[in-house]
């Protein structure tokens, strides 16, 4: 008799953990298999994070790591903390390896983007990965965005839900930018390409731009006016960074040089790594992979929320 109440505890105690299983893959959506892409992360050389960027606020809550191969970013109640590139550019291709914090991470904004708001800061230029913290524990969103020419009356938003935990590794997020089209990807997956038409020409990032990271508390941004503000009992909140890439067109603070004479943005060429014709469109691979992202994890976007804009922006007509 008491074999059998043990046997019949352990088939309890199994199904729960089974049960527990289910529910946190259900937690998390279903889980899909990413197809397989062209990484264009090896088409670029990493570099030493003190290399390529300085710290652009709340210095005591960043520490280099691995001999300044990487950094660590914390957020806790005092500040948030960023780095900024030590350059500006004209066009590129950008990527961090980053790894979020796990926990209940509500309000916590995670940023990864392009910006020139120091020098224009009435008409500036943004490309932004966001990744935003847990709502009601729920896991990190992806949102990215775009400003052109201070057009941030226009929200371009569109949200992603990742198919794996970005708490448990690292994973590659990148930007390439160039005169032909924008292209976000994670782990070398396009998940949204802009392409650079006659409808969203006027609002075209198109000035030198600096990268930023940063870690910062957005609840009043990003949780419904702070409905779910960040809770500090869990702080810090840190996210670690590495393979940093940065390549492309740098600004040259000779101001007599003009943009056009450091590098073409108008002509195919393939001696330009990130302006040449193998980085002017999408492989059909990388399509491929586009439309799977976009298929199964975006969640929200701009150019289906007729709510909110009554006349939807002139590029969604042709949206990709």
């Amino acid at each position: 008799m008491e074999n059998i109440f043990k046997i019949k505890k352990a088939s309890i105690v199994g199904l729960l953990l089974i049960l527990c299983s289910l529910e946190e893959v259900h937690s998390r959506g279903p889980i899909y298999t990413p197809p397989e892409v062209e990484r264009l992360t090896d088409h670029f050389s990493r570099i030493q994070t003190n290399q390529g960027y300085t710290v652009s606020f709340g210095a005591p809550n960043v520490r280099l790591t691995n001999n300044g191969s990487g950094a660590d970013l914390s957020l806790d109640k005092t500040s948030g903390s960023g780095l900024v590139s030590k350059n500006k550019y004209y066009y590129g291709f950008f990527n961090a390896a980053i790894k979020l914090p796990a926990g209940f991470t509500s309000g916590v904004v995670v940023a990864y983007y392009l910006s020139n708001a120091d020098v224009f800061p009435h008409n500036h230029d943004e490309i932004d990965i966001e990744l935003l913290g847990h709502e009601k524990r729920r896991d990190w969103v992806l949102q990215t965005n775009i400003y052109g020419n201070g057009s941030v009356r226009t929200g371009r938003e569109e949200k992603f839900y990742l198919w794996f935990d970005p708490t448990q590794s690292f994973h590659d997020y990148s930007i390439l930018w160039n005169n032909h089209h924008i292209v976000f990807l994670v782990d070398n997956i396009p998940i949204r390409q802009v392409i650079h038409s006659a409808a969203i020409a006027a609002v075209y990032p198109s000035k030198a731009m600096s990268v930023h990271a940063t870690i910062w508390d957005g609840s009043e941004w990003a949780t419904h006016g702070g409905k779910y503000p960040v809770d500090y009992k869990f702080a810090p909140f840190t996210i670690s960074m590495k393979g940093i890439e940065m390549e492309g067109c740098v600004m040259n603070n000779n101001k007599s040089i003009s943009k056009d004479s450091v590098c073409s943005r108008n002509s195919l060429s393939s001696l330009d790594p990130v302006d040449g014709e193998q980085f002017a469109k999408l492989s059909s691979q990388q399509m491929a992979g586009l439309g799977w992202a976009r298929g199964k994890h975006m969640f929200y976007s701009y150019c289906q929320d007729k709510s909110r804009y009554k006349v939807l922006p002139p590029e969604c007509s042709n949206a990709v």
